[in-house]
Formats: C-alpha cells, structure tokens, sequence
C-alpha cells in the first residue's frame, strides 16, 4: 500500500521516537483507508446543524449555534484507547468498539437549545441514534456537563455505502468554558490534585450551571415580553 510522505508524517507525528510493532504500523495503515470516511461523516452532521441553524435565523430570528468545532481522533489517540478499553488492535474492532473517532462538538446560548438542536438532528430520516448520555440532568462527579450523543450517517463512497459513527457534543457556551478550563487546570495540576481544589472546580461548575438556567429565564422573559410601540 503506497502512502504519501505528508500523510505519513501527519500520521506518524505524535508517535515519534516511539517503538511502532508491525500490528500497529498495520493498524495505522488500515486506518488510512477509513478516516476519510470519519471526516465526511463529521462533514455530514456540521451541514446538518448549520442547516437548521440557517434555518432559525429565519424562521426565529435568532441563531441557536454559536459554533461548531470539529475533531478526528489521531491514530496514536486511537491506539492509546484501545489498549486502554482492552479491544482487538484491528481495524474492525476499532471501528466497532470505539464511538467518538469523529466527534462534533455544538456551542449553544442556552440550555434548551441543546435539547431542541439534539431532537431535530436525531429525526432525520438518516440519522440513527445509538446511544444518549446526558450530563446536564445528571453532571459527572467533577462537575461536568453536557449533551453527548452517538449517532450514524450514511457515507457515500465510489463502490459502497457506509454507515459511521459520530460523537456529538452540544453544550452552552458557559459549559464549554468551564470545561475547556478544567481540562486546561487539571492538565497542569498532574498528580497535585488535592481535595480543596477538587471541590473548587466542582462549585465552579455549579455557579455557572445555576447562571446557565438565569440566562435561559431570561431569555424566555425576553422573548414572551411584547415589543415597544
């Protein structure tokens, strides 16, 4: 199989100086042939929420998606996760066991748009949900909150279709900052986690959960209050 040296070095970059076995050099190599289908299917679900984001903007006047990132996890991420679940290192159980090598994460202005965004994209017809994690009606321990869905689209190659998996992520925008900053403090706290700092980030999480519902009531005043004549 012929690989092209950028597409090497993007694959091999964050496995340098590593010791690759030939089973993960192959695995790496089968993984060439399936990302693009990984990319499309995460390219598939942003058209479909910037649709009806689109749409909002003209039907409510309002846009519920404040943005819309997208991620493809890298093989040495892939291969880490798999020795971590303790799945076959093959293609096929890759691709079976693991959910969120194509993750979309939606940043929403408030708490309900993440349910009404999460209900219209699971009824297209070609979208199938496999699984529905709700971390806002029931945070994780630390404090973190979130929608998180997986869900498959069709993806339409040159001799096959093919239905893939995609995580999606849909959360407010003060969900996303205390997350990106949890993940940020912990990463630098390492090993020096101590109990006080455990339960500050943990309240943190509640003040801006409890900000989160203020921000929607008023919103809802907002909107149900008529227009100055």
């Amino acid at each position: 199989m012929q690989i092209e040296q950028s597409k090497t070095q993007y694959l091999f970059s964050d496995l340098r100086g590593n010791f690759i076995s030939s089973e993960i050099s192959a695995t790496i190599q089968s993984f060439l042939v399936i990302e693009n289908s990984y990319i499309a299917a995460a390219r598939e679900i942003t058209t479909k929420l910037e649709n009806l984001n689109d749409e909002f903007k003209i039907t409510a006047d309002r846009q519920p998606i404040h943005q819309i990132k997208t991620r493809i996890k890298t093989p040495r991420s892939i291969i880490d996760k798999v020795i971590r679940i303790g799945c076959e290192l093959n293609i096929q159980s890759v691709k079976e066991q693991l959910n969120d090598i194509a993750g979309v994460r939606v940043i929403c202005s408030y708490i309900d748009d993440i349910y009404t965004l999460a209900d219209l994209l699971v009824k297209q017809d070609d979208v199938e949900l496999l699984r529905t994690r709700d971390y806002i009606k029931d945070p994780k321990p630390n404090g973190y909150r979130s929608l998180h869905l997986v869900v498959t689209v069709p993806v339409f190659l040159s001799k096959s279709t093919e239905r893939v998996k995609v995580e999606v992520q849909i959360r407010t925008v003060a969900m996303d900052f205390w997350a990106s900053l949890e993940h940020e403090l912990v990463y630098k706290l390492a090993g020096e986690k101590s109990h006080a700092m455990i339960a500050e980030l943990r309240e943190c999480a509640e003040i801006i959960a409890q900000t989160d519902v203020r921000m929607q009531k008023l919103h809802k005043a907002i909107r149900a209050a008529p227009e100055n004549g």
